[in-house]
């Protein structure tokens, strides 16, 4: 009995090590830590996609402001239109 007893202990130092050196022990390690400057990886993607995203709002935002500029020039050219001084009938050739 007193064998069996020591023999089941002298097998669960290996087993308890190999568990432990598995890529399940490693990810029960992590989960105890409790990394709090990790984000999770879900979470790492979704801040990828936001920055992404950010930089796309601004390139738009910038095309935008550029066609606003046109369209106040092309407004101004068409309001201006009527009043700019023509060229004499001679003066053309």
């Amino acid at each position: 009995m007193i064998w069996g007893i020591l023999l089941l202990a002298v097998l669960l130092i290996p087993i308890s090590a190999i568990l432990m050196d598995s890529p399940i022990g490693r990810a029960l390690a992590r989960r105890l830590e409790g990394a709090p400057d990790a984000p999770p990886p879900p979470m790492v993607e979704l801040a990828k996609k936001v920055e992404l995203l950010e930089a796309e709002v601004d390139d738009l935002h910038r095309a935008v402001e550029q066609l606003q500029e046109e369209n106040q020039f092309l407004q101004k050219l068409l309001e201006d239109g009527g009043r700019r001084p023509t060229l004499p009938p001679g003066a053309a050739h």
